[in-house]
Formats: structure tokens, sequence, C-alpha cells
């Protein structure tokens, strides 16, 4: 495996193994997990509420809440107890057994907690992005999304389309996993020092999670293309390999994350390279957070000030890497630890606060190798396969430019037009439940110590 200029070693910050019992203890394989001895403080004479879609849970008097910081650059926080939430739920995601499993698996957890909710099925594509959008977010605590990670992009994004987008935005979110991509959710697992798991092991984990009402800031990557306004990513962007399978698998959603498998198999047999031209801005080159261009500073596009790009039409600052324009088989720029509840795909630890993992496949590499590679992902082991063709920088921005509008770019799991796109990551921008011990530490490429920078590959040959 190669790695890019610039680049950095383990990132920091990566969450140590929380011990067990003192807090609960995860789901195993086997589906032991128990609650601990914090949670058999949790009263438990209440009763599981019905699940129609409007009702809400048993009102009780709230506790003082904790001061709410800023998520920039405040310390973890805790959603108050009892605590009120709206749960947004895809009856439809999946294997289409999402409500069912709230019923069996998630409401007795909450009902426990102190966690009163309303359910809410979501309906129709960005239809929980509607609701984002206009909810009256003063009556919930949290917004808790039921569904792949496809329902979490549409609730960020809705709620940065509101006018009050600034304090929208700062509504803690909780992801519980009933798709057939639930990356955050197994990202989110890890982080906590839980063990890899799927299905409703993974469930019973992230509803703990929620239980526990631990607040985590979490990093949001602003996208820009050449047509229609900015896009948030709250896990990935995904263009070629990655992508094709993501959409093209979609006929087989009702096998859950093993459409996944079928569909990398499909795509091997008929493996495509796709040209353009890709750069990007590494975190040991961070040189300033003063815009770079009046023009962007000017936007008339409501959402965070993406500081370290240029308008799409000019190149790239100097400062940048620029890889030679050729073929790829994959780039993919990923926020978290996982791209799927058996996808470790970065297990070179969590992410800095305003930095997200950057890969990319170069052609030539051999349908045998690819598949080595998937393979080795569900352990984190990919890394250690020793593929030339296969490329890693920990970066906080960057520019992918297809030619020939070939490819499809998936956009946490979502179809995106295929077409020149550039993006930033915002550091800890919004709130997530998440057992997550300690925040990502501020970006500091400064301080990397001399044994984390790695060796330099040729120079580029020039701008964008």
């Amino acid at each position: 495996m190669r790695r890019d200029p610039a680049a950095g070693g383990n990132d920091a910050g990566a969450p140590t193994a929380r011990a067990p019992g003192g807090e609960g203890e995860p789901h195993s394989l086997h589906r032991d997990a128990r609650l601990g001895s914090a949670d058999k403080e949790l009263k438990a004479g209440a009763t599981a509420e019905s699940s129609a879609p409007t009702t809400l849970g048993s009102p009780r008097q709230r506790e003082p809440r904790v001061k709410v910081m800023d998520p920039a650059g405040g310390p973890r926080n805790l959603l108050p107890r009892p605590c009120r939430v709206l749960v947004l739920l895809n009856p439809r995601g999946g294997k289409g057994k999402a409500l069912q499993l709230f019923r069996s698996h998630v409401q007795p957890l909450l009902a426990q907690a102190d966690v009163s909710y309303r359910l809410m099925l979501t309906e129709r594509r960005n239809h929980a992005r509607e609701l984002a959008r206009t909810e009256e977010l003063a009556r919930w605590d949290a917004l808790v999304v039921m569904s792949g990670d496809g329902l979490m992009h549409e609730v960020v994004n809705g709620l940065m389309e509101r006018p009050d987008w600034e304090t929208a935005i700062r509504k803690p979110l909780c992801s519980l996993p009933a798709g057939s991509g639930n990356a955050l959710a197994a990202s989110l697992n890890h982080y906590a020092g839980y063990e890899q798991v799927t299905n409703e092991d993974l469930l019973n984990n992230c509803t703990l999670l929620l239980c526990r009402r631990r607040l985590a800031p979490m990093n949001l990557l602003s996208l820009q293309m050449v047509s229609g306004p900015r896009v948030f990513s709250v896990l990935s962007l995904a263009w070629g390999f990655i992508a094709d399978v993501d959409i093209e698998s979609e006929k087989f959603r009702r096998l859950g994350e093993m459409r996944f498998t079928v569909g990398t198999i499909l795509r091997l047999a008929t493996l495509r390279v796709y040209r353009g031209r890709l750069a990007y801005l590494p975190v040991e080159r961070v040189v300033s957070k003063v815009p770079t261009s009046p023009a962007l500073d000017r936007q008339d596009q409501q959402g965070p000030v993406d500081t370290h790009l240029v308008p799409l039409e000019e190149p790239v600052p100097a400062h940048w890497t620029v890889v030679p324009e050729q073929d790829f088989v994959l780039v993919l720029a990923l926020l978290h630890s996982h791209l799927g509840s058996e996808m470790f795909a970065a297990p070179m630890g969590h992410s800095a606060a305003g930095a997200m993992h950057l890969f990319y496949v170069r052609a030539g590499v051999s349908r045998a190798m690819l598949l080595r590679l998937f393979l080795a992902m569900e352990k984190g082991r990919h890394m250690e396969c020793d593929c030339p063709y296969l490329v890693y920088v920990p970066v906080v921005a960057f520019r992918l430019e297809p030619r020939d509008g070939k490819g499809m770019f998936a956009v946490d799991g979502e179809l995106m037009v295929s077409e020149a796109v550039q993006g930033q990551v915002h550091p800890n921008y919004f709130w997530m439940v998440s057992g997550q011990v300690e925040p990502s530490p501020p970006l500091e490429p400064q301080l990397l110590p001399p044994s984390q920078k790695l060796q330099q590959t040729p120079p580029p040959e020039g701008p964008l």
C-alpha cells in the first residue's frame, strides 16, 4: 500500500476500548450484552410505549439541562434525564423490518431509560429532509434517525437548509441502524470501544449509547459542485468502484448488507476504470484558515464558509497536492472508520477534528488484488496487503474532476450527478450520540512529529 506526500501516520485521538461492566457491556457476536451497573439505576418499572407514528412517550418532569456548549470548541455534552426525542424511521429501509425492530429492540430500552419519544414514519424520498427543515426543534432534546446512512444525510441537509441553520445543526442527532448501509452507526459503535457487530447486535449497542446520553462533536463535509447548491455529507463521497457497487446494488436491498457483497462480485466481473483529475490539501500543509478567495467569502449559499477552497473554475492553491490526470478504479473521501457494518475501511484511527481519510486506487490493479482488499477490509487488514495501486492520505480538502462525465458519485450512499466536485471538512460541527471517550483533537499539522511524516511520492506535475 502506498501513502501520499505530506500524509501523517495514525490520526490522533484513536479511542480506547471500554472496560467491561460499569456502564454496560456491548453486544458480542453471540448477543450476550446486558445492562451494566449504571443502567441498573434506571427505572425498571417503565412499560414500553405504543409505536403508532404519532404516539408520544409518557412525559416526565425534566432535570436541569446541562449547558450546551459550542460544538466547535466545547467539551462533550450530555442529554438531560429524562429526555424527549423525535424518532424518524424509514419502514422500507434495509430488509423492511425497521418498525418491527424498533418495537422489539429499541422501545424497551428507551422505556427503562426515561427517554420519551414521538415516532414518525417517512413515506417517500426526502421526506425526512422536509421534516428536519420544518420541525419545531425546541420540542426535542435530540433527533433519532432509524434507517441507513441515507436518512441521516437527509436530516442533516434539511437542518442546514433552515433559516435558523446555525442553531438547528446543533440539535443532537442519534443514528440507530436499520438500513442496508449502516456505516455511521458502525463507526460510532467502534468509537465506543465495542466489538464489530452487525444487525440486531449493532442496533442494541447504538440504542444503549442513546440511553447513556453521551454526546460528541462530529466533523461535517461541505461539498461544492458545478451545478446545484452545496451538499453536506456526514459520512463519505465515493466515485468509481465503490459508488457503482453502492448504487447498482439497490435492487438487492432486501438482502440487507449482503447486497454489497453481491454488488462487489458483479462489478469485479466487469471492472471499469474512470479517467479524472484529483487534488487535495494534506493535513500537514494546512497553512491558514483565512478564506483563500473573496468569491467564496461572498457566497450567497448559507452554511459555513469553505476557507480552504477556491472557485471550481480556478486552479487549486499552490500548496495543494495535485495527482496527474490518470485512470482510477475508485476515489473515496471518508469521515469515519467504517464504510459498512463489516467494512472497517479506516483502521488508522479516528480522524482529527477538521480532517478526513482520502483513499484512491489507480488503474492497473488486478481483480484478484481488488477482491483481496475488500475481503481484508472486514477486519481492517486491507492496509497490510501492500498494494502499490492503493494510496491513502489524511486531508482537509479535495477536488475531483471526472472526465467525460463517467462514473457515479455516491454521497452518504445517495446518487449524485457526476461532475467536478470539491469539498472541505468543518471540524466538530454538530453533535451526535456517541460513546467516544473524548472529542477528536483539533487539527495541529505543525505539531506532527517527524516519525509520523511519510515518505514522499514524486512531486505533482502542475496545477489543475
